[in-house]
């Protein structure tokens, strides 16, 4: 007798924090307004390095792939979380799953290799200051961007299908309020350690080897900070990546947590308030560390403001 492999027409019902009916409103409440704020804040962004030419540089186009990045990937997953949130059913369509899990596994992938990217541009920026504008010419900033966007939609379309199409034996409960990837792979009823190899092998090329660069870049520009002698122009080259350093540690902080361990030591609790974390509060929080104390972005505001003003009067 054939298994069922669990993506019959029904579906999936997504468990989330059902149990606790008060949590729920409370997250319901949180999860709209981080929502709403990271609408406003990224579209800011991307509107502002569109309209003021001197945000037209390549680390405000990288800044702005991550801001339409963080507006696809939090409506991808927050608007069936509200409804998960809010309303009595909790049940989410097989297809609806699927491209959940897709958007979410390719954005989370692509933003690894993102903060890559970023991290590359901030030491040529400040490790060889005087061939910045030739080595991070436009058109070497558009094939790191499309690589980005290439690996982790590539990444997504190796591990989603094979994660939706396991094995689950009649199981629907999905104990998560998003199609997460650890959640699914821990309902199937067969033995998924050749598909936990996959993912982990995939995890290192896609999460580590980032990051890895990542590392190497800051301890590049950890030595040109400590060599340069002025107070003021280490205080320059410090604010120019302590943004960028703050970003990477929220977001890959948890994306190792969940994404490189294995299945059976999956905590269910503990998974749902980290994908809260990464999916709601990361991408409300990255336009305002990087915009809080960025001269260039608020005199942009000023510009298109009074801009604005004058034509309305």
């Amino acid at each position: 007798m054939p298994h069922d492999n669990g993506t019959r027409p029904e579906g999936f019902i997504l468990v989330g924090f059902s149990d606790r009916p008060r949590l729920e409103l409370a997250l319901f409440v949180l999860v709209l307004a981080s929502y709403l704020l990271t609408l406003l804040g990224n579209t800011t962004i991307i509107l502002l390095s569109a309209l003021d030419v001197r945000l037209h540089t390549p680390m405000y186009f990288f800044l702005a792939n991550l801001s339409f990045l963080d507006v696809g990937f939090t409506t991808g997953s927050v608007p069936q979380m509200l409804s998960n949130l809010r309303g009595p059913d909790k049940t989410i369509s097989s297809l609806g799953c699927a491209v959940q899990l897709y958007v979410v596994l390719a954005l989370g992938g692509v933003e690894c290799v993102l903060l890559a990217v970023m991290a590359y541009d901030r030491y040529v920026a400040v490790c060889r200051p005087l061939h910045y504008a030739v080595v991070m010419h436009p058109r070497l900033c558009g094939r790191l961007a499309a690589a980005a966007w290439g690996s982790g939609f590539g990444n997504a379309l190796v591990m989603a299908p094979q994660t939706l199409l396991l094995p689950r034996c009649g199981r629907r409960r999905v104990e998560h309020f998003l199609c997460e990837m650890p959640a699914l792979i821990g309902m199937a009823c067969v033995d998924t350690a050749s598909l936990e190899a996959l993912a982990c092998a995939l995890a290192v090329v896609i999460i580590l080897a980032p990051l890895a660069l990542i590392l190497i870049s800051y301890g590049h520009i950890a030595r040109a900070v400590l060599r340069v002698k002025s107070a003021a122009g280490r205080r320059k080259a410090f604010g120019t990546c302590s943004s960028h350093l703050t970003v990477v540690s929220l977001f890959y902080g948890t994306i190792i947590y969940m994404y490189l361990q294995p299945a059976n030591t999956y905590s269910q609790d503990q998974g749902k308030f980290l994908t809260l974390f990464y999916t709601i509060v990361t991408p409300s929080v990255n336009p305002l560390i990087y915009t809080l104390r960025n001269k260039d972005v608020k005199e942009a505001v000023r510009k298109v403001l009074g801009k604005a003003g004058a034509e309305a009067s």
